[in-house]
């Protein structure tokens, strides 16, 4: 008689779990990529930035019933432009603008990250063993940030089955919106998803609504003091020879979710 697998999906943050990165070695050189962009394009860079944070911030804290995309842009426009009213030619602009970046730029922010082996690993026995992949990463960038970054941790993002990003996804971590809204469309209770991350708060939020959950260890966040050893925990490479232990599959579900924003990119919302 064959056992049934401990796990119907497998959720999987990126910065500092599959991407071997600290999230400030991101932002700085990111910050400084889309400031000199902005310098081009004639704004003045310390108000683009104050306008960009403010928008990111807005993702935060916004009615569930709104993507964060259009909770972003609502407020980065708002700051932008001094609560003067925009044309849909002045958002075309921007939203050009980012778009350009992000195809363009955005991947020289990780020049110089080195790829754990053991994260590409991992996921490939995974999906051997037929096990739905959500990329549950923080949703506050369009899918081609999301797909640069995995591609400087050298993962295949066309395993996942689903990519949250800030136009498909309603809330962030450590919110259990964020959790709910991805649990229901996984179609599976939560206590058969295992979430795989590396931040206490964020990542393992997903544990008050009976989620089971994996720390890694190599880049922990753990600003809240949590007990790792209340939970699975060790390097990826220790996951990576964890998941080889795990039986194959035996769900049918969380399978074939086509993102339900592949046609949903930047302005076009």
């Amino acid at each position: 008689m064959s056992t049934q697998a401990p796990y119907d999906v497998i959720f999987f943050d990126m910065d500092g779990t599959l991407l071997p990165i600290e999230v400030r070695d991101f932002l700085i050189p990111y910050y400084e990529l889309i400031q000199a962009a902005s310098i081009r394009e004639g704004w003045d860079p310390h108000h683009f930035r104050e306008s960009l944070n403010t928008g990111i911030f807005s993702m935060y804290d916004h009615p569930t019933t709104e993507t964060n995309e259009t909770a972003f842009w609502r407020v980065f426009f708002d700051e932008l432009y001094g609560g003067k009213e925009v044309s849909q030619e002045q958002k075309d602009y921007l939203y050009h603008f980012f778009e350009e970046f992000y195809e363009h730029e955005f991947d020289k922010a990780g020049t110089g990250v080195v790829p754990n082996p053991a994260s590409a690993r991992a996921l490939n026995t995974l999906t051997e063993k037929g096990y739905p992949l959500y990329l549950t990463t923080m949703p506050m960038f369009p899918y081609s940030a999301i797909e640069w970054r995995m591609k400087w941790a050298a993962c295949d993002i066309s395993l996942f089955s689903r990519v949250t990003t800030f136009d498909n996804s309603t809330a962030v971590k450590p919110h259990l919106a964020y959790y709910e809204e991805n649990i229901a469309l996984a179609d599976v209770p939560p206590e058969r998803i295992l979430m795989v991350g590396n931040n206490t708060e964020d990542d393992l939020d997903c544990l008050k609504l009976d989620m089971d959950a994996y720390l890694v260890t190599d880049y922990l966040i753990n600003d809240n003091f949590f007990d790792v050893n209340t939970v699975k925990h060790g390097s990826m490479e220790d996951f990576a020879a964890w998941v080889e232990g795990l039986p194959p599959c035996t769900s049918t579900h969380a399978l074939g979710w086509r993102d339900r924003a592949d046609e949903l990119r930047i302005g076009h919302a």
